[in-house]
């Protein structure tokens, strides 16, 4: 008897789990590898709930561990290229941009690993003051990031949108690419298996159509990360994130490869410049303060 392969489901990714979508519905992107989560209201509700509930545990942790789990992260996606490269393949990319693609990927996470420890340094700052403080400025992560994945490719556009976010401790909401979704579901297998917290990072399949103004409008949302050059929905996002003043950010993608976005500055995007006064104690002739 000829075996039947047991073939992969892809489910949604929420809180370090991976549920069927809550609306029970599905679709099916053009090229026909099989039948997709549609994920709903509820499905973005529960995911901005475990990226919230997960945002104190990892912008609290140190950033020399922030920089190791990013780096296990390029582990364990080495150790799964063939994988990738299949499933782009079985999407229509061509084998040798595919694989790429996928070794791109993985460099451009060890690229953020690398920055998680050394950012701060960048962009802190000792203030001149006319009084007599100490003043500084000290970048802490925004909170909760929402993200549209670029749709023009299945991995390496979700990797440029996700690994600068979380290198700066923010937690994040990710809808995939509509028509290359494959890969987004098992990067969350590699997430999974590669020490980051439950929550840190939430992956949706679906409809931006749908899904756009829950993601830019939910009020426990601090910024959202748009990827692509459609105008009506950048102007969409804007309006809707004006209602608790969200941090939007357009970025357009078509140029993956390009080194320009391999930047330190893609992680400062989310991240807030805290001042803190501090008075210096001045000492007195006979050596006491005053």
């Amino acid at each position: 008897m000829t075996r039947i392969a047991v073939q992969k489901t892809y489910k949604i990714y929420i809180d370090g789990k991976f549920p069927r979508t809550e609306s029970g519905r599905y679709y099916v992107p053009t090229n026909n590898v099989g039948n997709i989560c549609l994920s709903s209201r509820k499905d973005v509700r529960n995911a901005v709930v475990a990226a919230r509930n997960a945002f104190d545990k990892w912008a609290g942790i140190t950033a020399y561990n922030r920089s190791q789990i990013l780096y296990r992260i390029a582990e364990v996606l080495e150790g799964r290229k063939t994988q990738f490269v299949e499933e782009l393949v079985l999407q229509g990319i061509k084998k040798l941009e595919a694989e790429k693609e996928v070794i791109n990927s993985i460099d451009r996470i060890i690229y953020y690993a690398g920055w998680c420890d050394k950012f701060t340094q960048l962009f802190s700052a000792v203030n001149p003051v006319a009084s007599s403080h100490f003043n500084f400025t000290n970048p802490e992560p925004t909170g909760v990031v929402t993200i549209f994945a670029p749709e023009e490719n299945g991995l390496i556009g979700l990797i440029s949108t996700i690994i600068p976010t979380i290198a700066g401790g923010n937690t994040c909401v990710l809808l995939a690419s509509e028509q290359l979704p494959l890969c987004a579901i098992t990067f969350a297998e590699v997430l999974n298996s590669s020490d980051v917290p439950g929550g840190v990072v939430n992956i949706l399949t679906g409809k931006r159509s749908e899904l756009l103004e829950h993601m830019s409008s939910h009020m426990d949302v601090n910024a959202f990360l748009y990827s692509g050059t459609d105008k009506k929905e950048i102007v969409a996002i804007q309006k809707y994130a004006v209602a608790n003043l969200k941090r939007v950010v357009v970025r357009d993608y078509a140029s993956i490869y390009d080194e320009k976005h391999e930047n330190p500055y893609y992680i400062e995007y989310f991240l807030e410049m805290k001042t803190t006064w501090h008075p210096i104690e001045k000492i007195g002739a006979s050596g006491s303060g005053y």
